[in-house]
């Protein structure tokens, strides 16, 4: 049974120092609501919603040229946006609780890598990093900013266009795509993709079961800024549920997992975090 707290913000900090002195090492899961503070955009709403229309979805990248254009160009004003995104105090926070040994593993659902930045060594990226690309066809690996930087050189036109960001690098823009130019893979001009999984594409096994091998070797499951409502990441909430793993989730809105959870923070994650003492 869930302990939501709707007492001072002195008690949520006291409350969840608690839980993780008294189940540390935690596996901590981060979603979308820890980068806010940075700039990101999240998808969904406090009901867990989807805010505005579904990301890309895998198959559709693959099999449809004009889905890639409508994708780049898009990315050519939204990437810089998550490109010069800086951790905020929530990263920090949980830098310093890695530091401290109170952590097993950081497991995020983001593709920000926020959290390398802000000095966090034991990361797995569930979904992969957007600042990376591959090539769906020889495996060619190289740097988002490559193709960044082709992609605004073959359209020039789009310098000038503004649109408000939308999550993961994509940007609120509709306009003509049919003309703009997406550069193939620089060596057998097959498709780049970010090495991240899209919507309809699966996480990579062997990362899955990492995860699973790391919480079955922690005391407790710490949920912050995710709605857990991405099987993805709610199958760790399951799984630590069913082991008898106490689960405490910091996140604003409601959440899948909010009827395994042992005590739930329904308060701002950043605030919250940096006034808990451990």
């Amino acid at each position: 049974m869930t302990t939501a707290l709707n007492n001072s913000p002195e008690q949520h900090a006291t409350a969840l120092a608690a839980f993780i002195r008294a189940h540390a090492p935690v596996l901590l899961l981060t979603g979308a609501g820890i980068s806010t503070d940075s700039g990101i955009p999240d998808y969904r709403d406090s009901n867990g919603n989807w805010k505005r229309k579904q990301p890309v979805q895998h198959q559709e990248f693959m099999q449809c040229a004009a889905t890639r254009q409508r994708y780049w160009a898009r990315s050519l004003v939204g990437w810089p946006i998550m490109q010069k995104a800086q951790p905020n105090l929530a990263h920090r926070k949980i830098a310093e609780l890695e530091n401290k040994g109170l952590l097993s593993m950081i497991v995020t659902q983001n593709v920000d890598r926020l959290h390398q930045k802000a000095g966090s060594d034991a990361v797995i990226d569930l979904h992969g990093r957007a600042d990376e690309l591959i090539c769906m066809s020889c495996g060619y690996r190289e740097a988002r900013a490559h193709m960044h930087a082709r992609c605004a050189s073959l359209n020039p036109s789009l310098d000038s266009v503004f649109a408000t960001a939308a999550p993961d690098g994509d940007a609120d823009l509709e306009m003509d795509f049919s003309t703009f130019e997406v550069p193939g893979c620089p060596q057998c001009d097959g498709i780049l993709k970010p090495d991240v999984v899209f919507f309809g594409d699966t996480v990579p096994r062997p990362r899955v079961d990492q995860v699973f091998d790391v919480l079955a070797n922690s005391r407790g499951l710490l949920v912050i800024g995710s709605s857990l409502m991405v099987f993805s990441g709610f199958r760790f909430a399951r799984q630590a549920h069913q082991a008898n793993t106490p689960i405490a989730i910091l996140t604003q809105g409601r959440t899948r997992a909010d009827d395994l959870a042992s005590i739930k923070f329904d308060v701002p994650i950043a605030p919250l975090l940096a006034a808990i003492q451990t």
